[in-house]
């Protein structure tokens, strides 16, 4: 099956996806997209009212999450089960962040969330429009992907020599930076809102639509945690 580059985690999934009999439709996809959407919320609400901020729950929450999201990655079948529980445990996870980025920036976590809320609209609307839009951007959003993942990883390397890059600081060259991937991430959602419908023309198996609804809240999280994090260095550059 092959139906072009996009978000890696579901490109591997739906290339590997193996016929059964049954088929993955648009609707029943969108069922799955709120399912996770649901579970991520209440989590989160969770998290955030009955979990104190602690670096230590944090991090075996992020462990928990990678893992899951890996095992999700390498058995899209297994999707129908994973998904559910990576929703749980990126809500837990969400919370917990959020409520460390609340303490230092007071109510910045509602125009995060109130932003990625518009950035899913925008682009479903114009998706909706303008169909085309995600394959002449598609090779575009591949290697912006590329470059952030490639200065990330350098930046963190830096860091271990005491070498912060700019683009980690709250100064103009960071917030363009974040301002960058905020609009790459956006753009990413429209790349899985075509994936996924290609996988409904090419007659996917329907327990690709957990998959399909997996990968899009991969992008989607990274949304959000991306717009926390520009909003922050907009907040701290008015200090």
């Amino acid at each position: 099956m092959n139906i072009g580059e996009t978000n890696p985690a579901l490109e591997k999934g739906f290339k590997s996806a193996v016929a059964d009999g049954t088929t993955m439709t648009i609707g029943g996809t969108i069922v799955k997209i709120l399912i996770l959407l649901a579970i991520v919320a209440a989590s989160f609400v969770y998290s955030w009212f009955y979990i104190p901020y602690s670096a230590g729950i944090m991090g075996i929450v992020a462990i928990g999450t990678f893992i899951v999201a890996m095992i999700t990655s390498l058995s899209p079948k297994a999707s129908q089960f994973t998904a559910v529980i990576y929703a749980a445990f990126e809500g837990l996870l969400l919370g917990s962040i959020s409520q460390l980025f609340n303490a230092r920036f007071p109510g910045i976590v509602l125009p995060a969330i109130m932003l990625t809320i518009v950035a899913v609209v925008v682009t479903v609307t114009i998706y909706g429009k303008r169909p085309n839009i995600a394959e002449r951007t598609r090779k575009g959003v591949m290697i912006a992907l590329i470059t952030i993942v490639v200065t990330s990883l350098i930046g963190s390397v830096l860091m271990w020599f005491g070498i912060t890059l700019p683009i980690y600081s709250n100064g103009p060259i960071g917030i363009i930076f974040s301002l960058a991937v905020v609009i790459i991430a956006t753009m990413s959602l429209m790349q899985d809102y075509d994936f996924i419908l290609r996988g409904v023309q090419y007659g996917a198996p329907k327990y690709m639509e957990w998959y399909g609804a997996f990968g899009l809240m991969v992008t989607l999280i990274w949304l959000y945690m991306e717009i926390l994090q520009l909003l922050a260095k907009i907040f701290s550059s008015n200090d």
